[in-house]
């Protein structure tokens, strides 16, 4: 700083002082004035920072700070520390709030018109569990989902999470219950508890963060509407400037397409890779592969046998499902505010193999069992102007190849595949609230084609972290 001050001073005063062909004897006399007070400096500098240096190896304290207001010749005065036999540790900080979590909670709520009956939904051809979470949900009013999040650092080395879903009914649920590494060394990351699983895009993120009202046609089918287990999840980020990163998980593999077995082993597991970068300036995108692998016992399908009537079938064996996604961003000059564009598509193909027991109630016949069938969905969302965003979703499910070996007696593989076609326009005055209006045309039961409309309504109140990507 001072060298700069009398840098300044000698460059104004050789501004101010008229260029003769010789110079004055008063400016040549000033010059090696400044010249030695220059000099000067510059040693008192290196003598300071040569006492900080047999300071520190002396004595392991943290030194003293000092002002930004004192000078040079104050700091030479100070004292060096005295060394200490051992290093004093700080006495530790705490307040009232230090050890309170961050306490969000989203509200969300909506209004559903369908033109066929919701309580007889079903996607032919794609026989699911009673709990799955598929179909338009409920006519009228609804409270529909919200989400109580509760989150805090532990300490400096874990993190804990916990998401209840609060459902219309009056029921809650576990969503999310993890404690999380915080600080592993080589991109290491450990999450312990019950997750969201990594897989795919669109099933990490949570309801209130979808573009659209309801999960794809492909994720209901396949997933129950979205994968969560009770187990371990490995990560690790490549030190690239290429995003890299890969996932591994270790379950038990209660959900859907699994079955909660009771027993000592695993009885689920996936991996997963994701690659991504920035294009430009205003282009960024991201891609990922997927593996999950699933064992079921006894679960329960409900369907309609060749002579019309409603049974209960149960599965037994596994199920690997592979699900490849891609998300493309664009927002002029990286600036997302006033306008950008998403384009987000996944495919998921899922074989299952094992044995079927047709009509558990009455028949009981059991015999083997395979399938393999596939979707996908393409959706774009553009934000046209701050506040405002319209978007547009279609998608399809393949019926593929199903075999029932002997039950094929009573029950008849669907050639048909279901697609449904999706507009959304939603409002949001700020990051923490928004308000949506989706029509949808759904063609997932045969010969019954649907009109769907929602009016839906997201709040948040609280602290709420950052989504993904």
């Amino acid at each position: 700083m001072f060298q700069r001050k009398l840098l300044s001073a000698s460059l104004l005063l050789a501004l101010t002082t008229p260029v003769h062909a010789a110079e004055s004897a008063d400016v040549a006399k000033l010059r090696k004035e400044i010249e030695a007070m220059r000099a000067s400096y510059e040693s008192r500098i290196q003598a300071l920072e040569k006492r900080l240096e047999t300071a520190e190896a002396r004595s392991p304290a943290p030194a003293v700070a000092v002002a930004p207001s004192a000078t040079p010749a104050a700091v030479a005065e100070a004292p060096a520390p005295v060394a200490q036999a051992a290093p004093v540790a700080a006495a530790p900080q705490s307040s009232d709030s230090a050890f309170n979590p961050a306490i969000s909670l989203i509200l969300a709520g909506q209004y559903t018109y369908t033109k066929r009956d919701p309580a007889n939904y079903a996607i032919t051809g794609f026989p699911l569990p009673s709990d799955a979470e598929v179909g338009p949900g409920d006519r009228g009013f609804n409270l529909g989902e919200s989400e109580l999040g509760l989150s805090a650092n532990i300490d400096h080395r874990f993190r804990g999470v916990a998401n209840i879903a609060l459902h219309g009914d009056n029921s809650l649920s576990v969503e999310e219950a993890y404690v999380q590494t915080m600080g592993l060394d080589h991109g290491l990351g450990l999450k312990v508890g019950r997750y969201l699983s990594g897989i795919g895009y669109l099933n990490e993120t949570h309801a209130h963060t979808w573009d659209f009202v309801d999960a794809p046609l492909a994720y209901q089918a396949f997933v129950g509407g979205q994968y969560g287990d009770d187990g371990v999840q490995m990560r690790w980020l490549a030190p690239t400037d290429t995003y890299l990163e890969f996932g591994a998980e270790l379950g038990r593999g209660r959900a859907y397409p699994g079955s909660d077995s009771g027993g000592n082993g695993a009885g689920g597991g996936a991996v997963y890779g994701h690659i991504g970068g920035d294009v430009g300036e205003s282009h960024s995108w991201r891609a990922g592969l997927s593996y999950l692998q699933t064992k079921a016992k006894g679960l329960s399908w409900e369907a309609d046998d060749l002579a019309g009537n409603s049974v209960s079938n149960a599965f037994t064996g596994d199920s690997r499902l592979w699900i490849a996604d891609f998300v493309w961003k664009w927002a002029p000059m990286g600036n997302a505010m006033v306008q950008n564009f998403k384009l987000q598509g996944e495919y998921l193909r899922r074989t299952q193999k094992g044995d079927l027991a047709y009509d558990t109630a009455g028949v009981n016949s059991s015999d083997a069992y395979r399938s393999t069938q596939s979707g996908w969905y393409l959706q774009g969302i553009y934000q046209f102007m701050p506040q405002w965003r319209v978007g547009l979703r279609g998608e399809q499910l393949q019926h593929g190849t199903v075999d029932y070996g002997l039950n094929a007696a009573n029950l008849a593989a669907s050639n048909y595949d279901p697609a449904r076609a999706s507009l959304m326009l939603d409002y949001n005055p700020s990051e923490f609230s928004r308000i949506r209006l989706q029509f949808t045309r759904d063609l997932s039961r045969e010969g019954l084609a649907d009109s769907q409309a929602f009016i839906q309504y997201q709040m948040s109140l609280g602290a709420h972290g950052a989504h993904t990507y």
